[in-house]
């Protein structure tokens, strides 16, 4: 079947399959600094890694009213030209989602969801403890994509990696980081979920 973007329904979708057939979708579990110097903690699962030389990763908070001003995760990360990624995993699955709640600007997400958070090595933004990883960012620049909505904005917010810590336990013997024993979760459509537990090998020809 054909359908052209926009029109799921008139083909017979319930709901806009796009995201369903891009999957599945890293979450980038933002941790930022707020102007009191709180900590917002939040996913987004249009995140990934653009390069590796120098390692660059994006995340795209988009959808936010336009009178209500961006997302704080992309204001923070602005203001303060920093922010860390942290790995969602099986065990962290449900903190995860309680940090995507709507909170009030007063109460911060890491307490909401009962998390703990660690100091960074190379930026003000803490990170989350039991999270097996993170990466430490720099912030580089906003681009504004077209919005499919007149009262909704599109954004992707850049940053360098300049520091990571991986978990002693990720890596074996041969100094390679074995990303199963993390279980990092990923997003699909809908309300649904992956978990990666099994990774298989190809050499290029």
């Amino acid at each position: 079947m054909f359908y052209k973007a926009g029109q799921h329904k008139e083909a017979g979708f319930s709901h806009d399959p796009f995201k369903a057939l891009v999957a599945p979708r890293p979450i980038g579990w933002i941790s930022t600094l707020n102007s009191s110097g709180g900590v917002n903690l939040a996913p987004y699962s249009f995140f990934n890694a653009v390069a590796s030389s120098p390692p660059i990763v994006f995340f795209a908070p988009n959808g936010k009213p336009r009178q209500g001003g961006v997302k704080d995760s992309q204001a923070n990360a602005e203001r303060t030209g920093e922010f860390v990624v942290n790995l969602a995993t099986w065990d962290l699955r449900e903190e995860m989602n309680q940090t995507s709640a709507a909170l009030p600007s007063s109460e911060a997400e890491p307490e909401h969801a009962g998390l703990e958070m660690s100091p960074s090595n190379l930026v003000e933004p803490p990170r989350v403890k039991r999270s097996p990883v993170s990466l430490e960012c720099r912030y580089l620049q906003t681009l504004e994509l077209p919005s499919g909505s007149e009262v909704t904005d599109n954004f992707v917010v850049f940053g360098e990696v300049v520091g990571l810590h991986i978990a002693d336990d990720l890596v074996d013997s041969k100094g390679m980081v074995d990303i199963t024993k993390a279980k990092p979760i990923a997003r699909l459509g809908y309300m649904d979920y992956a978990v990666i537990e099994a990774v298989f090998s190809m050499q290029r020809p």
